[in-house]
C-alpha cells in the first residue's frame, strides 16, 4: 500500500464517521432513536439488512473457499437467496404487523415478560461474544494490510464505532450500511473486469482452472449442506434480534417484504460478483496452501486494482464486516433500554431513557473491545462459541418466530421447546462423539440445528390443536395489540417527525454519495489505461445516484409545503 491508499482509507473512515455522527439530533426519542421513527424507506432498510449480513467471513472464509473449491461458493451463497424470498413472502411482514419495536418487546407482549428475559440475556451474551469474535479479523484486516498492531487496530476500529453508533442511533447505522455498499460493490465491480484482464479474459478461467471448479457440489459442501444452510439462514434471516429491527422499522408489512425481497434479488446477483476476484486468483496464483487461500480475494485486489482504489477497498472491507457489529450494538442497547431496564423502571422520563440507551452502546462497546482483544489468547473458545451459536441459532430465533403465527403455543411452551431443542443440539455436537465415537457430518449437524426444535414445535402445536385451546397468553396479546393500535391513531405529530427524519436521512445519503463520486473520479484521473475508464465510469453512475436522490427529496419538501 502507497501514501494515496492510506490517504483515501483516512477520507473513507472521515466519511462513514462523518455521516453516522451527522444523525446526533434526530435520536430524540426511544422510536427514533432504536426504530428510525419507524418509516425507514424499505430500500435502504434492505440495503442495511444485506450489509449488516456481512462479516469477516465474506471475504476470508467465502474468498478462501472460491479460491479452493470454485463455483461451490457461489452455490451456497445463492442459498440466501432462497432465504430471502422466504422471510419476504411470511417472516418480514409478520414481524411489521406485530407494531413491536424490537423482536424482544414482542416476545414480551406475546408470551411474558419471564420468557422476554430469558431469551434476552441470552441473545445479548451470544451477540456481545459474536460482536468481539467478528471485531477481530476486521481488524486483523488492517494488521495485515498496514502493519499496525493487532491490539491498535482493535482499538481505534471499536471507539470509532462506538462513536458513530452511540450518537446516529438506528439511522446513523442504516446510512453508513448504504454508503459501504455502494462503494464496496462499486470496487467490486472495478476488480473484475481488471482481474479478467490480468489473465487475459474469461476463456482463460474455463480453459486453466482445475477439473471440478464449475461443480456446484462436493464431497464437503453436498446437497443435504445446501438444503440445511437454506434452512438455517431462512430461520437467521427473519429471527435474528438485530435483523428484525429492518422490519419493524419500515411503514407497512407490505415495505417488510420488499426488505426481504431486495435482499434475496441481492443475493441472486452478488454471490457471481464477489467470489470472481478469488476464483480468477486460483488462475493468477495456483499454489495457495492452508490459511493462505484466506487471503486470496485481497491479494487479487492488491494485484490488479491501482494506488487510491486498494485504499478505498479495504476501508469498504473494513467497514462493512464492522456493520455486523454496529448492527448488534444498536439492538444490544435497544434491548436493554427497552425490554430490560424499562421493566424495572417502567416510569423513566424519556430524557433519562436515553442517556441509558447511549450509555448502553458505550457499555456493550467496550465488552466487544475486550473480547476481541482476548481472541488470540482465547482461540478454541471463541471457535466454541461460533460454533455453538451455528448450531442453536434454530433453537433460539425459531420459537419467536413460530409465536408470530401460532395461537396455540404458550410462553411455557415456546421456552421449554427453546431449551430442550438447545440441550439436545448442544449434546449432538459436544457429547454425542466423545460417548459413541460418531461425530455428525458439517451437513447433518446443520441440518439437525434447524429441524429439532421446529419438531419440538410442532409436537407441541398439533397436540394444543387437538385440545382445541388457544392460549391465554395468546388471548391477552390479541387485546394489548387493539389497544396499541388504538394509540397509534394519535400519533400523527411523530409521524410527521419520521418524514422529517426520512428527508434528513437521504439528504445525508445523497452528500455522502456526491463526495465519494468525487473520489472515484479524482482516482480515475491517475489510474493507469485499464483502470481509467471503469473507475470513471463507476465515479460518474455514483454522482448521478447522488443527483437523484437529492432532487427526489427536494421534490418532496415542496409537495409537502
Amino acid at each position: 500500500m502507497g501514501i494515496l491508499d492510506y490517504i483515501i482509507m483516512l477520507v473513507f473512515t472521515g466519511i462513514i464517521v462523518t455521516a453516522g455522527l451527522s444523525f446526533g439530533k434526530t435520536g430524540s426519542s426511544m422510536k427514533s432513536y432504536f426504530a428510525a421513527g419507524g418509516a425507514v424507506p424499505w430500500r435502504i432498510s434492505s440495503l442495511s439488512l444485506f450489509m449488516s449480513f456481512f462479516s469477516a467471513g465474506t471475504f476470508v472464509v467465502w474468498g478462501s473457499i472460491a479460491y479452493q473449491h470454485g463455483f461451490v461458493a457461489i452455490a451456497i451463497q445463492m442459498t440466501m437467496c432462497l432465504a430471502g424470498f422466504f422471510v419476504g413472502m411470511f417472516i418480514a411482514p409478520a414481524w411489521q404487523k406485530s407494531r413491536a419495536l424490537t423482536a424482544a418487546e414482542f416476545v414480551s407482549r406475546r408470551l411474558g415478560v419471564s420468557v422476554q428475559k430469558f431469551y434476552s440475556y441470552l441473545i445479548l451474551l451470544i451477540s456481545l461474544m459474536y460482536t468481539g469474535a467478528f471485531l477481530y479479523p476486521v481488524a486483523k484486516i488492517i494488521n495485515v494490510s498496514t502493519g499496525f498492531s493487532i491490539e491498535a487496530c482493535i482499538l481505534v476500529l471499536g471507539i470509532l464505532i462506538i462513536l458513530y453508533t452511540v450518537v446516529g442511533g438506528l439511522w446513523g447505522v442504516m446510512i453508513t450500511d448504504v454508503v459501504q455498499f455502494i462503494v464496496l460493490t462499486a470496487a467490486v465491480v472495478i476488480v473484475v473486469p481488471l482481474a479478467f484482464d490480468r489473465i487475459d479474459g474469461v476463456d482463460t478461467l474455463f480453459t486453466n482452472a482445475p477439473p471440478d471448479f464449475f461443480q456446484i457440489v462436493n464431497e464437503e459442501y453436498s446437497w443435504l449442506f445446501l438444503l440445511a444452510f437454506a434452512i438455517y439462514n431462512g430461520i437467521f434471516i427473519g429471527g435474528n434480534w438485530a435483523y428484525v429491527q429492518r422490519y419493524t422499522t419500515v411503514d407497512s408489512p407490505k415495505s417488510a417484504s420488499k426488505v426481504g425481497y431486495l435482499f434475496a434479488g441481492l443475493y441472486l446477483i452478488s454471490p457471481f460478483i464477489w467470489m470472481l476476484p478469488p476464483m480468477i486468483y486460483r488462475i493468477v496464483n495456483p499454489d495457495l496452501s492452508g490459511l493462505e487461500n484466506e487471503g486470496a480475494y485481497l491479494m487479487m485486489c492488491k494485484e490488479v486494482l491501482p494506488k487510491g482504489l486498494i485504499g478505498l477497498m479495504l476501508g469498504g472491507m473494513v467497514f462493512a464486516t464492522a456493520s455486523s457489529v454496529n448492527t448488534t450494538l444498536n439492538l444490544a442497547a435497544a434491548v436493554f433500554t427497552n425490554d430490560l431496564y424499562k421493566s424495572i423502571r417502567p416510569y423513566t422520563k424519556p430524557k433519562k431513557l436515553m442517556f441509558v440507551a447511549k450509555s448502553a452502546v458505550v457499555v456493550f462497546g467496550i465488552i466487544t473491545i475486550l473480547v476481541a482483544l482476548i481472541v488470540p489468547l482465547a482461540g478454541g473458545i471463541v471457535e466454541i462459541v461460533l460454533s455453538v451459536g451455528a448450531v442453536t441459532g434454530c433453537s433460539l430465533y425459531g420459537p419467536p418466530i413460530w409465536a408470530l403465527f401460532s395461537k396455540y403455543h404458550t410462553g411455557r411452551s415456546i421456552l421449554w421447546c427453546t431449551i430442550l431443542g438447545l440441550a439436545i443440539n448442544v449434546y449432538f455436537k459436544f457429547l454425542h462423539p466423545l460417548l459413541t465415537g460418531i461425530a455428525l457430518s458439517r451437513a447433518e449437524e446443520m441440518l439437525a440445528g434447524a429441524i429439532i426444535p421446529f419438531a419440538l414445535l410442532a409436537g407441541y402445536e398439533l397436540w394444543a390443536r387437538s385440545r382445541k385451546e388457544i392460549a391465554r397468553d395468546y388471548i391477552h396479546y390479541k387485546g394489548e395489540q387493539q389497544r396499541i393500535a388504538s394509540q397509534l391513531e394519535e400519533e400523527c405529530e411523530e409521524e410527521q417527525s419520521s418524514e422529517e427524519q426520512n428527508r434528513y436521512g437521504l439528504k445525508v445519503l445523497a452528500r455522502t454519495m456526491a463526495i465519494t463520486s468525487l473520489i472515484f473520479i479524482s482516482l480515475a484521473l491517475v489510474a493507469d489505461h485499464n483502470a481509467l475508464w471503469i473507475t470513471l465510469s463507476i465515479g460518474i453512475i455514483v454522482g448521478l445516484g447522488a443527483l437523484s436522490i437529492f432532487r427526489y427529496t427536494n421534490k418532496k419538501v415542496k409537495a409537502d409545503v
